[in-house]
């Protein structure tokens, strides 16, 4: 109220030097007087007229970034809460991905050591597969070479006897084997069947 009041004695002082500023009129004095008359009267005319549209537009713009300023404070106030929880759960994550790499090389070194323990099952059951299957052929050579070595016998044996051995050789031989079966045959117990 204080400025309007300021303002209603501005425009009567000015309108009470009008007349006297009006009566000099050397080089347009009185011109820019007027000028400044209008000028005041309607600084006056847009205080009065305006002032409560004026205020109010202020006092809403005031709320209004008062608002926005609150919100900023808000978001801000969220934006470092969430910033401390992504912190938090990049700390996880660092972690969660170190627990992942220490089971991914204690797999792998589990899967290396098993993969190791069936190749040396492998190999010793090759290993004694093969070992089986020589002895299996060395025995089956041992046969085949007595098998042969007794044919040479016989054979040599055959191929000796029948150049050393003469007819009466022979006869005797005969006569002999004839023997052997008849004291055979005489040994016999006899049945009750009687003779024939």
């Amino acid at each position: 109220m204080s400025a309007l009041r300021f303002l209603t004695a501005s425009l009567a002082l000015l309108l009470a030097a009008a007349p006297a500023l009006a009566a000099s009129d050397e080089h347009g004095e009185s011109t820019l007087v007027w000028y400044s008359i209008n000028f005041a009267i309607l600084v006056v005319v847009l205080v009065v007229v305006a002032r409560k549209p004026i205020r109010t537009f202020f006092a809403d713009r005031r709320d209004e970034i008062s608002g926005e300023i609150n919100s900023a404070s808000e978001m801000l106030n969220e934006a470092e809460v969430r910033y401390a929880e992504l912190q938090r759960k990049l700390v996880e994550l660092d972690n969660e991905l170190e627990a992942l790499r220490a089971a991914s090389r204690e797999r792998a070194n589990a899967q290396r050591d098993r993969i190791l323990a069936d190749a040396r099952a492998a190999a010793e059951r090759i290993k004694a597969d093969a070992t089986a299957a020589v002895e299996r052929e060395v025995v089956r050579a041992r046969e085949q070479l007595r098998l042969e070595a007794s044919e040479l016998a016989i054979e040599l044996a055959g191929g000796r006897l029948s150049s050393e051995i003469t007819e009466a050789d022979r006869d005797r031989l005969v006569d002999e084997f004839i023997g052997r079966i008849e004291d055979t045959r005489s040994m016999r117990p006899s049945g009750g069947g009687g003779s024939r």
